[in-house]
């Protein structure tokens, strides 16, 4: 007998925006954005899992067990072709810049002191721009490097710096899995995450200045999916130690099992109604 997914009452975006806008304003919330918010942007890159696998499977031909699968794919690629072969291709998939959004726009102009952005796109580098002060920090793959380092930074130029530096950024862009602007750092390789979700229960992979910026605030989750563990896993610990609240905007559709559990799990208030209309109520001042 199949299981029954648990119920998910979500509240109405216009009577929770209030709340939002206010907690924004208040410096209370870190927002968390997920491909769905690049979608906004139509732009020509993938704008989830689903499409980058594709993606990769039109450029090579995957065994039947990786198709569909961006991690499985992207490792296949990795175990096959090279490390390198795997790299340029995700460079040429998202090489394509993604326009900011005004969406993108407000949130550099609230001048937040840490913004997490979970997708491989450079929209939320360019919002920001190079007038504000801010710097970003990167997930990068430990394979092949020959170094005990899980993140590399870079300031507003794109120039890599050392990760010290995070602690006096007016706004920290954090970047987990890494982007195509400025250097094309991905983890996307089922290998990639083999030593981070190893240590990522102790904090090791997260940096301290996203550890110690979080603490007193909640997050804002856009455009996101928790279908796959290793996306819930990367949330939940990303979140660990906030103080909250946590809300996120997950539309009117079937949400899986294990979502729904999650988003109860974490205390998380979902929001119903789709991510463009709240994007652009919340833009709008």
């Amino acid at each position: 007998m199949n299981a029954v997914t648990p119920t998910l009452d979500r509240v109405d975006p216009a009577a929770v925006l209030p709340v939002i806008r206010r907690h924004l304003a208040q410096d209370m919330l870190v927002p968390y954005l997920g491909p769905g918010v690049a979608a906004l942007s139509s732009p020509a890159i993938p704008t989830d899992y689903a499409a980058l696998a594709a993606e990769l499977g039109r450029r090579v031909a995957l065994p039947r067990r990786a198709r569909g699968n961006a991690w499985a794919g992207a490792q296949y690629i990795e175990s096959q072709r090279h490390r390198q072969t795997l790299d340029t291709l995700l460079r040429e998939i998202f090489a394509s810049p993604v326009a900011p959004t005004a969406l993108h726009r407000f949130l550099a102009g609230l001048k937040l002191p840490l913004i997490v952005d979970t997708w491989y796109d450079g929209a939320m580098r360019a919002a920001l721009g190079a007038e504000l002060d801010w710097g970003e920090i990167q997930g990068i793959t430990r394979a092949g490097i020959g170094e005990f380092r899980w993140y590399r930074a870079y300031d507003r130029k794109g120039v890599e710096t050392p990760v010290t530096n995070a602690g006096g950024w007016g706004t920290l862009l954090y970047k987990p899995h890494g982007a195509a602007v400025p250097a094309g750092n991905f983890l996307l390789a089922d290998s990639d995450y083999v030593e981070v979700l190893t240590e990522i229960d102790i904090q090791t992979p997260i940096p301290d200045a996203v550890r110690l910026r979080r603490q007193t605030r909640g997050f804002l989750f856009l455009g996101c999916r928790f279908d796959d563990q290793m996306l819930r896993t990367y949330a939940r610990q990303i979140m660990k130690r906030s103080r909250g609240p946590h809300f996120a905007v997950v539309g009117d559709g079937e949400l899986t099992r294990n979502e729904v559990r999650f988003l109860k799990g974490m205390n998380i208030t979902p929001i119903a109604g789709p991510l463009a209309a709240f994007a652009e109520a919340l833009a709008t001042v």
